[in-house]
């Protein structure tokens, strides 16, 4: 078992800036073996991908976020994080940490961004 626990989540207004962290626990289960993933729901609409870091620190972005969000990772630590620059009204969403381990797809319950003036 894995569990992802988010954070770092609030209203930002746009131009703004937020870093999400997510922790990860588990017996047997590292950051640093494992792929990572941010995805966000925005309201009444489907869940999306963000952005992922694999081994060696190798990371994808979607079209819609790339050049403004990063997502980085502290082994020690076993915790994920997602700066958010130039955030935008669309970027408002709950977003979610995510992992693929043993073949089972693990989810946190996710931290709420709102970007508004």
């Amino acid at each position: 078992q894995v569990q992802l626990v988010e954070s770092g989540g609030g209203l930002v207004q746009p131009g703004g800036s937020l870093r999400l962290s997510c922790a990860a626990s588990g017996s047997g289960f590292s950051i640093n073996i494992n792929s990572m993933a941010w995805y966000r729901q925005a309201p009444g609409k489907e869940r999306e991908w963000v952005a992922t870091i694999i081994i060696g620190r190798t990371t994808s972005y979607a079209d819609s976020v790339r050049g403004r969000f990063t997502i980085s990772r502290d082994n020690a630590k076993n915790i994920v994080y997602l700066r958010m620059n130039s955030l935008k009204p669309e970027d408002t969403a709950v977003y979610y940490c995510n992992t693929l381990y043993d073949g089972i797809n693990f989810w946190g319950k996710g931290t709420l961004v709102t970007v508004s003036s």
